[in-house]
């Protein structure tokens, strides 16, 4: 497929979600964060110069608010090719329920398909290597990386199997924090979506595994595993117990179609916050 043809087929890109699509742990140079989302919407401008970007996400969302908030808005806009992704801050919560959270994704990509729009979401990775701590984790990300490709199935959005390969589960793809990518994550993420657009250069090289890491002794395991619980787990269910979410008061970094620049150019980001 040719760049002429790229560039008409993609002229459009608008991405939905929560605060891996609006890009948390990527910092972008200005305090703000790039992500995944951007780094596509790069590699599709290179293709099409007169691309047009908007990015609806906001950390925190549940996939229900991402429908109610999100949806509607990116109709609107009438994307050419759109990112859906949305549930994982429903499957890190008590009552998780799959049936209800991927309907909710399927209702999003259909009505996304349906207005003419290439529709791309992924799964999540194995989080054992990721979140030791938290290994019921586990069950809950294969059923809902099931659901996620039957749903996809059934709309029409174009799945690409992320979870399926053992590198996105390599902590040293992941941020502190360990519920977001890091820098590196996101580059993987975003060359795995332009693969699955066919855009000049994918070569599918984001599947190939890290070099094998130093193994850490027992007790550098054990002080990790404390260390993040106390930075970042306690607070994370301090904030649910009170009832609140880090996109309180936050707005769309990219709410309107706009040209998207070379990095360092002035793509605009969100603040920093935690999801």
């Amino acid at each position: 497929m040719t760049l002429s043809t790229l560039g008409d087929m993609y002229a459009r890109y608008v991405a939905l979600g929560d605060s891996s699509t609006e890009g948390l742990d990527d910092p972008d140079g200005a305090g703000g964060y790039r992500g995944w989302a951007d780094r596509l919407a790069e590699a599709l401008a290179n293709a099409n110069p007169d691309l047009l970007y908007a990015n609806l996400a906001i950390r925190g969302r549940l996939a229900g608010q991402v429908r109610a908030e999100q949806l509607d808005r990116a109709l609107e806009l009438q994307p050419d090719v759109t990112t859906v992704f949305a549930g994982v801050n429903d499957l890190l919560r008590p009552g998780f329920d799959v049936t209800a959270v991927v309907a909710d994704v399927e209702h999003m990509q259909r009505a996304l398909v349906d207005a003419g729009a290439t529709v791309l979401t992924f799964t999540m990775p194995d989080p054992s290597r990721v979140l030791p701590v938290v290994k019921r984790l586990r069950p809950r990300v294969d059923v809902f990386n099931d659901a996620l490709r039957e749903a996809a199935a059934r709309s029409g959005a174009r799945l690409v199997d992320v979870g399926a390969y053992p590198v996105a589960g390599d902590p040293r793809l992941w941020a502190e924090d360990r519920l977001h990518a890091n820098a590196v994550g996101h580059a993987r993420i975003a060359a795995a979506l332009a693969d699955a657009l066919g855009l000049p250069g994918s070569d599918g090289s984001w599947t190939e595994p890290l070099p094998l890491p130093a193994r850490r002794r027992p007790h550098q395991v054990v002080r990790a595993e404390l260390a993040w619980t106390r930075r970042h787990l306690l607070p994370w269910v301090a904030r649910r117990l009170r009832g609140e979410s880090s996109g309180d008061g936050v707005q769309p970094k990219r709410p309107e179609l706009a040209p998207v620049t070379p990095f360092g150019g002035g793509v605009t980001s969100a603040g920093p916050g935690r999801s």
